[in-house]
């Protein structure tokens, strides 16, 4: 009875040990990103606490990622283990996105656009949502609910390439400014 129950998991093996290994190999090179960032920082004297509002939610979506693949690779006995643990990171996350809007608009060091606000709000917190949902449904649906959280998981890796990508464009736009420009 337990195969039955489990071999919804098990066809899903090699996707989460693909995503998984590129979640976090891009969990390392956002160290690399930050590194770069700090060195810009330090070179046109950026505004601080920007940086971290932006990096560090995509180091955590990134490593949402990683969670998700280790947890849906690991030997459960039962699904609804996965399930309670997935649903309890959908909520978290959820939140954490509150709180991260909360330090968007109480910042002033940079003026978010739409791009902004779509990549660092809106796409986790869809993505989020949508690990709370399918954990709700995979012990009842689980075809449907490992789609969902397949799509979820997906979703966080594309936030975190465009995220660092984004930053990395972000910092390498403010080292080539002439210095006088950054003296308002």
């Amino acid at each position: 009875m337990q195969e039955t129950v489990l071999s919804p998991l098990a066809a899903w093996q090699t996707f989460y040990v693909i995503v998984g290994t590129a979640a976090a190999t891009l969990t390392g090179l956002m160290f690399v990103v930050i590194t770069m960032i700090a060195s810009v920082r330090m070179r046109v004297s950026l505004p601080g606490n920007g940086v971290g509002i932006f990096n560090t939610p995509n180091v955590v979506h990134l490593c949402t990622a990683l969670l998700i693949a280790a947890l849906l690779c690991a030997p459960w006995q039962t699904i609804w283990h996965v399930s309670m643990l997935l649903g309890i990171m959908g909520f978290g996350g959820m939140a954490y996105v509150v709180f991260i809007i909360w330090q968007i608009r109480h910042q002033t060091t940079y003026q978010p656009v739409l791009e902004d606000w779509l990549w660092h709000t809106i796409l986790p917190f869809v993505s989020y949502t949508a690990l709370l949902v399918a954990a709700l449904l995979l012990t009842g649906n689980p075809t449907l609910a490992l789609f969902v959280i397949a799509a979820a998981t997906l979703l966080f890796l594309f936030i975190g390439i465009h995220n660092a990508w984004d930053n990395i464009i972000y910092a390498a736009t403010e080292l080539s400014r002439p210095r006088n420009q950054d003296q308002g």
